[in-house]
């Protein structure tokens, strides 16, 4: 039997986004529309939508696995930066294109990164058959960001990192916001970056454990 993913679609948003205190419209209408399911490998289809990290790669050949965000968490994230229909995003770690599907239609433009090529490879191929015309999709360290596409108005880091790179915020235009879940667990806490006269502040919000994108882990040093 076929499971009615429009049907768990609006589940999501009434049962999950809504509960959370989802409540940006554009972005709501943006979860409506992109089918989360096509992001996601056949075998786990079905899980498409519930409420918890769902892995759609795993470790292979020294390679981490790697995980669509959770819809709240991924929700929430979203509405924190305040993305404008004329801002240039950078989605930093891709993965197969959801985040950057939906950031598409909120945002002018999406510059999707992703380190892994295969990955790369399905989101540019999902972006194109759903017809997400406004992004590009890149290769390369995800900590490092895309300069050659900066500066961006919202930098958007789609996983749990243990530090923010200097490399990344330098990528901001003014005005510019990133968001990222900073942290490990349940002390994990998601961060606004905003660049104002040149100035960089920040400020945590709410808690969120999402799994850890890769590049991003602070080296324990060594103990003698």
């Amino acid at each position: 039997m076929n499971a009615d993913f429009s049907v768990q679609r609006e589940t999501m948003i009434e049962g999950q986004l809504r509960t959370q205190d989802v409540t940006n419209v554009p972005l709501i209408q943006a979860m409506r529309e992109i089918p989360r399911e096509a992001f996601v490998p056949s075998r786990r289809k079905t899980l498409a939508y519930m409420d918890e990290d769902l892995e759609i790669s795993p470790a292979s050949g020294g390679n981490p696995p790697r995980y669509l965000m959770e819809p709240a968490r991924f929700g929430k994230l979203v509405q924190l930066a305040e993305v404008r229909s004329s801002d240039l995003v950078l989605d930093v770690g891709c993965a197969t294109g959801y985040s950057a599907a939906v950031l598409s239609k909120i945002a002018s433009f999406v510059v999707a990164l992703e380190c892994d090529s295969a990955l790369a490879e399905t989101a540019s191929s999902l972006l194109t058959e759903l017809g997400c015309m406004n992004t590009t999709v890149v290769t390369g360290a995800l900590n490092e960001g895309y300069v050659n596409e900066s500066p961006y108005d919202v930098i958007f880091i789609g996983g749990g990192v243990d530090y923010v790179p200097d490399s990344l915020l330098a990528q901001l235009a003014e005005g510019g916001r990133l968001v990222a879940v900073i942290g490990r667990g349940n002390a994990a806490r998601a961060h606004l970056f905003l660049k104002e006269g040149g100035l960089l502040s920040s400020r945590a919000d709410f808690n969120a454990a999402v799994k850890p994108l890769p590049g991003f882990e602070i080296e324990k040093g060594f103990v003698f």
